[in-house]
C-alpha cells in the first residue's frame, strides 16, 4: 500500500512542478505546445499512444529539468554490505547506512552550471552524454532504483502534453488574497502545495486559438 500511495504522490508532485516551471517560462511552454501539436496534427482525438512518447523530446527535457530542480524524493539510503575505502585513508565500515541527498546532487554547482535555474537544454542528448549516470537520479540509481521509473515518465509526458494541448499556463495568485481593490478574481487555478503556496492559472484553449503548428 505504501508503494502504491508513494507512486501516486510523487508523480503528482512532479506534474505540478513541471506545469509551474512551464508557466514561469512561456517560451519553453510554447515550444512544448508546438511539439505536441505537431504530434497530434491530423488526428481526430486527443489520445497519445505509447509509441508517441519518443516524439516528445523537448517536453521530456522540460520534465527532467523539473525533476532535477524539484525532486519528489529528497534522499535515499543504502546500507554498506562491506567495508569501502574512501580517499584520504578513510573507510566506511560494513553495516553503516549512508544517506544520499538527491537535492544536494541535483543542485551541486560542481555538477550543474547555475543549478538553481530552469534550463531544459541541459538534457539535450549531446549534453547528457558528457555527464555521469549518477548526476541525475530523481528515481535513485543502481539495481534498487524505482521500479516504476518508466511508467512514471510515460505518465508525466502524457499528462503534461495533453494539459498543454488544452490550456495555456501562467503564474496565478491566491484567490482569497484579492487584488488590492477589494475584488477577488475567481479564476480556474491549480494549487501547488509548497511553502507559502504556489498558484497556477489555466486558460482554456480552443482549436482555433491553437492555430497551425509552425513549420521547422
Amino acid at each position: 500500500i505504501l508503494t502504491f500511495l508513494t507512486g501516486h504522490d510523487t508523480t503528482a508532485s512532479a506534474i505540478c512542478w513541471t506545469l509551474y516551471n512551464l508557466a514561469r517560462h512561456p517560451h519553453y511552454q510554447e515550444k512544448c505546445r508546438q511539439e505536441v501539436m505537431e504530434l497530434m496534427q491530423g488526428r481526430d482525438g486527443h489520445e497519445i499512444q505509447w509509441e508517441d512518447l519518443s516524439s516528445l523530446p523537448f517536453t521530456t527535457m522540460c520534465i527532467k529539468e523539473s525533476l532535477r530542480l524539484h525532486s519528489p524524493v529528497q534522499a535515499v539510503t543504502r546500507k554498506y554490505t562491506q567495508d569501502v575505502a574512501l580517499p584520504g585513508d578513510l573507510t566506511v565500515p560494513q553495516g553503516v547506512i549512508c544517506l544520499v541527498s538527491l537535492y544536494g546532487t541535483h543542485h551541486n554547482p560542481e555538477v550543474w552550471t547555475n543549478p538553481h535555474e530552469f534550463d531544459p537544454l541541459r538534457f539535450e542528448p549531446t549534453s547528457a552524454q558528457s555527464r555521469s549516470s549518477h548526476d541525475f537520479i530523481p528515481f535513485s540509481s543502481g539495481p534498487r532504483n524505482c521500479i516504476g521509473q518508466k511508467f512514471a515518465m510515460a505518465e508525466l509526458r502524457v499528462v503534461v502534453a495533453l494539459t498543454l494541448l488544452r490550456f495555456r499556463l501562467t503564474p496565478g495568485v491566491d484567490p482569497e488574497a484579492g487584488s488590492g481593490s477589494g475584488k477577488v478574481r475567481r479564476l480556474p487555478q491549480l494549487v501547488l502545495r509548497a511553502e507559502g503556496g504556489l498558484w497556477l492559472q489555466l486558460e482554456a484553449l480552443n482549436e482555433s486559438s491553437l492555430g497551425e503548428p509552425e513549420n521547422k
